[in-house]
């Protein structure tokens, strides 16, 4: 498939999607990945994980005229080790995803609504976004609160976060596209509010953050 979608966002970041049809040994070919993440790859048991973390790299491959080294904090967060540029990473069986930005922190994250998300409302979210929710489209509104939510994890970098009482996104109702508005309340008590846009596909929602 290649790239699925590559987009410039207003303020200078890039998002792009990467939809997974090629077999393991097409993504090989197609991603030019280091000898070393190819090694660690290869110990990755599950052939679906394994076809995620090749289409990153084939979708990195794609955006980057030069290769590229990634890498991970310990915290998990990716960093390109040959590149001042910040990036965030998701993926799900069919999709991957990054985000890119020069300057600004970044975090993305994409879910496939046709997954249960009940256990989202009772774990993540707070009364207020509990009260907020509509039966009728209650599932894709759970896997909005649920992107936005990992989307700020990405991008606050921080450890141990409670996403029903940390992490507030304002009330709002799913459209295909559309902007939210959330804080993180960090553990000392500090706000820090957060713009964020989202927008659906093919049964996905994908959610970012810049800044």
């Amino acid at each position: 498939m290649a790239l699925y979608l590559k987009k410039e966002l207003e303020n200078e970041a890039t998002i792009a999607v990467w939809k997974i049809t090629e077999t393991e040994q097409e993504l090989i070919e197609l991603s030019s990945t280091p000898s070393d993440e190819m090694e660690e790859i290869s110990y990755i048991s599950s052939e679906a994980l394994r076809k995620q973390r090749l289409a990153v790299r084939a979708l990195l491959n794609e955006l980057f005229e030069d290769k590229v080294y990634l890498s991970h904090h310990e915290n998990g967060k990716p960093y390109l080790e040959n590149m001042a540029t910040n990036i965030s990473i998701t993926h799900t069986n069919e999709y991957v995803a990054v985000i890119l930005h020069e300057e600004e922190e970044v975090g993305i994250d994409i879910e496939c609504q046709d997954r249960d998300f009940s256990a989202v409302e009772k774990k993540a979210l707070s009364e207020d976004e509990i009260d907020d929710l509509d039966e009728d489209r209650k599932n894709e509104q759970l896997a909005i609160y649920w992107c936005a939510k990992e989307a700020i994890f990405k991008r606050v970098s921080a450890f141990r976060v409670d996403f029903a009482e940390q992490i507030e996104v304002e009330k709002f109702r799913p459209r295909g596209e559309g902007e939210l508005e959330a804080t993180f309340i960090h553990k000392d008590g500090y706000e820090e509010e957060f713009e964020l846009e989202y927008m659906t596909f093919d049964r996905h929602v994908l959610v970012w953050v810049v800044g």
